[in-house]
């Protein structure tokens, strides 16, 4: 397949192995650097791999987003989401609002509702229990993708309760999968300049190992193109990689482009951050090379890249594209590109475009849907 393209004999060697085996952390640090041929070679092979792993089919949810409050104790350097309590644009969803937004979206088909939000100065594990509750009683058949490890690790401090009991708790309640967010980038240099109001990186480790112990699988995340280094991308897809190899918990990998613009790190003096469109793709190629079958769906997010670029990087390993969302006020707050809003047709035009079946799935990658357009 690499016989005819002009590129180096190093990369060479590491792209035909990885067509049999996952390359190296070594290798992987050496890919994340390529340029010109070896470049189209690197995500030639990272798709030629996704065909073999996952064949030709992109999935995609229809879900919506339930931002229930912008009020965040945890002020992190690349949120232009976040509100103090007494701010005049801060917001706590009341449940009647909640329950009409989910409406709302259960009308359109929606089949997972992303409860997502702040970090509340008073927030519970009850707290997040009776939102739970609140969904599940009147949506039971809908699947809830919610809270972050930073939210379950406060909620848990303010309960005075072990993690463990608080999932537990919440997977009762009606959690059925958990946002791999508040990752970032898992290297604790980054996680100081950036967000160290959160949980460091081995408390993210420990609460995503005990979400998948006591059976509530997430997704895996990484937001990039901030303050981290090169090398420090290849070593949070390694410590994902061993989590996977653990418990077997990541029912996807979402890398998510950082949208700088509006963000307090660049509003005071920040440069050269976000990443190029070679980093992007770069990172989805090489995480498929690292991960192959063991995290098999990698989701692209057109809402952080907007509808043609993220066309693009379904070319380069990926087979997911996220999902209808029905709105995002985070990535809203940081610029989307276009919008916060998809319809099934707008996903499934992107995917035939491409020569590829759009199939709708759920949130743990169990159920799958044909999509009549």
């Amino acid at each position: 397949m690499l016989d005819k393209l002009p590129i180096s004999l190093k990369t060479k060697k590491i792209l035909d192995k990885a067509l049999d085996e996952p390359i190296s952390y070594e290798d992987a640090n050496y890919l994340i650097n390529v340029g010109g041929s070896d470049l189209f070679a690197l995500i030639a092979t990272a798709d030629y791999l996704r065909k073999e792993i996952v064949g030709n089919n992109v999935t995609f949810i229809n879900n919506c987003n339930i931002n229930f409050t912008n009020v965040c104790t945890v002020k992190c350097g690349f949120c232009a989401f976040a509100r103090d309590l007494g701010d005049h644009d801060a917001y706590i969803l009341t449940d009647e609002e909640i329950l009409n937004k989910a409406s709302r979206a259960v009308e359109n088909g929606a089949r997972e509702f992303c409860l997502m939000g702040g970090v509340l100065p008073d927030a519970n594990i009850e707290y997040y229990e009776d939102l739970l509750k609140l969904l599940k009683n009147e949506f039971p058949n809908v699947l809830i993708h919610g809270f972050s490890p930073t939210m379950i690790y406060d909620a848990s401090l303010k309960s005075e309760m072990d993690v463990d009991d608080s999932l537990k708790v919440l997977k009762r309640a009606g959690l059925d999968t958990l946002p791999g967010t508040a990752a970032e980038i898992l290297t604790n240099r980054s996680r100081d300049l950036i967000c160290p109001s959160k949980v460091n990186v081995s408390k993210w480790i420990d609460i995503v190992k005990s979400a998948h112990n006591v059976g509530i699988p997430s997704s895996a995340t990484m937001m990039y193109g901030h303050v981290e280094n090169i090398q420090e991308r290849i070593e949070h897809l390694e410590i994902l990689r061993n989590i996977q190899l653990e418990t077997k918990g990541f029912t996807e990998f979402i890398p998510m482009t950082f949208m700088y613009e509006y963000s307090p790190i660049y509003n005071s003096g920040g440069k050269n951050l976000g990443a190029t469109g070679t980093e992007d793709l770069k990172l989805y190629a090489v995480s498929r090379l690292m991960f192959r079958d063991l995290i098999p769906n990698i989701q692209v997010s057109w809402v952080k890249m907007g509808f043609k670029f993220a066309q693009i990087s379904l070319t380069a390993g990926a087979n997911d594209l996220g999902g209808t969302l029905g709105g995002d006020e985070l990535s809203e707050a940081s610029g989307a590109p276009d919008g916060v809003d998809a319809s099934i047709e707008q996903l499934s035009n992107i995917v035939k475009d491409l020569g590829r079946l759009p199939i709708e799935r759920n949130s743990k990658y169990t159920e799958f849907y044909p999509i009549n357009y």
